[in-house]
């Protein structure tokens, strides 16, 4: 028996890190190939580098709407695997491609509307802010892909198909590095051509995904298209809109955080985006595995499975904390290094590599804090998630830095200190409520 329960253990655990793998190794490269975007544009100079910076939190924001939708499909098709409802895996497969598109065009229209006042919003410098809004001008133009792109991936994942977005997004982001280089290089074209790089990649990327969508086994589609159940409609929107709630306060938050910053100077606000970019990498696997546990929580759900559930949540979690303290230990060793790829101006990397090597320590914390929104996810459960990040991300990370900032004359450092006591508390008040979630998940 004590054998039996090893083998069950061990089965989940592969189960987990196979589903979470793809996606881990597809955001690995996508960070990489975002790692040469960078560079090619930081080798431009500072402020060609300002110029892309500040419109990043904006498109961060932008990207986080339809991501909530894409959860929310998620788990509804993962609950519904696990239950055995083939109906109701079209319905919601249906109903994700209409929000596909018409949060792309409600997003889109609002972005190329508020286009010309980006850059002042940002505080980006009379120098800066010409290219950096026709940056995001470009970027904003095929956003109803990105959510094509974004939603339909999500389903498709559920199915535990994390190799098709995996091979979709490999394919776009190498196409952007290599437009990067024809329209920056090639053509002279700078900061324009970085953006016509993306907007074009991003493009190619919703299209083979809306592709592979209508050719994916899982999802059979009957009757009129447009037909979706009252029911479904209503659980879709009740699991979205927390979880955009969550998107919208995190990302809002980050913009703020970052206009605080670049009010600071080129130089420092230079070292922080490229920081932060640099970062990126060093997280994806809990990203990878918070995918997985959403999925895999989510099938144990729609089957009633505790001890499935159960398991996986240990095994989501051990996996998390132990790559991302790997993580941590390699971006302490490699900081400097890192910021030396996207930066030539000596300043830039001493302040970038100090605060890399500070937030180098959070990193299980900040696995442990991903994860665990991952399993909340899985189970429907997304209102306490977004009261416990919207506390986190304004009260103890941006009223605190605020005050620092200009009150008290504070640096960079202290920013970041800020951030890093943002992601530790968030840790610890979503992971001590994970006992007991199954039980308040079925009443």
């Amino acid at each position: 028996m004590e054998i039996m329960k090893k083998r069950t253990d061990e089965n989940i655990f592969l189960a987990v890190v196979a589903v979470a793998l793809p996606t881990m190794l597809e955001q690995i490269l996508s960070v990489l190939m975002q790692y040469v975007d960078t560079a090619m544009v930081g080798h431009l100079g500072a402020k060609a580098t300002a110029a892309v910076s500040t419109s990043t939190t904006i498109t961060w924001l932008i990207g986080s709407i339809p991501v909530a939708f894409g959860v929310g499909a998620m788990t509804m098709i993962a609950q519904a695997i696990g239950a055995e409802e083939k109906h109701k895996i079209a319905q919601v497969a249906k109903l994700s491609l209409l929000f596909a598109v018409g949060v792309g065009v409600v997003v889109e229209a609002i972005c190329l509307a508020v286009c010309p006042f980006v850059a002042g919003w940002m505080g980006a410098t009379s120098e800066v802010a010409p290219a950096a809004t026709r940056y995001f001008f470009w970027v904003s133009v095929p956003i109803v892909f990105k959510s094509i792109n974004i939603i339909l991936a999500a389903a498709v994942r559920a199915t535990k198909d994390t190799k098709t977005p995996m091979y979709i997004g490999v394919g776009a982001n190498i196409m952007n590095v290599v437009l990067d280089y024809i329209f920056i290089y090639v053509l002279n074209l700078g900061v324009d051509g970085a953006a016509y790089a993306t907007c074009i990649s991003a493009v190619a990327g919703g299209v083979l995904m809306l592709l592979a969508f209508f050719h994916h086994p899982e999802f059979r589609f009957e009757g009129n298209f447009f037909d979706t159940e009252k029911e479904i409609q209503r659980r879709m929107w009740k699991l979205a809109i927390p979880l955009l709630l969550i998107n919208v306060a995190s990302t809002s938050g980050y913009v703020v955080f970052a206009g605080l910053v670049s009010h600071m100077g080129t130089i420092i606000f230079a070292a922080h985006s490229i920081a932060v970019g640099a970062e990126e990498l060093f997280y994806i696997g809990g990203y990878g595995f918070k995918s997985s546990a959403n999925t895999m929580v989510g099938i144990a759900y729609g089957e009633q499975n505790y001890p499935k559930y159960r398991k996986v949540c240990v095994s989501s979690i051990i996996a998390t904390v132990a790559i991302m303290t790997i993580s941590g230990v390699l971006l302490y060793i490699l900081a400097a290094p890192l910021m030396g790829i996207f930066t030539e101006d000596a300043e830039v990397i001493a302040l970038g590599s100090r605060v890399l090597k500070m937030v180098a320590f959070n990193e299980p914390f900040f696995g442990l804090y991903i994860i665990t929104e991952g399993i909340y996810y899985g189970l429907g459960r997304t209102k306490y998630p977004f009261v416990i990040e919207f506390c986190g991300m304004w009260l103890v990370r941006i009223l605190p830095t605020y005050i620092g900032i200009h009150f008290f004359g504070m640096g960079l450092i202290y920013v970041w200190c800020c951030m890093i006591a943002d992601n530790v508390l968030k840790a610890v008040f979503l992971t001590v409520p994970v006992k007991y979630l199954w039980k308040k998940a079925n009443k």
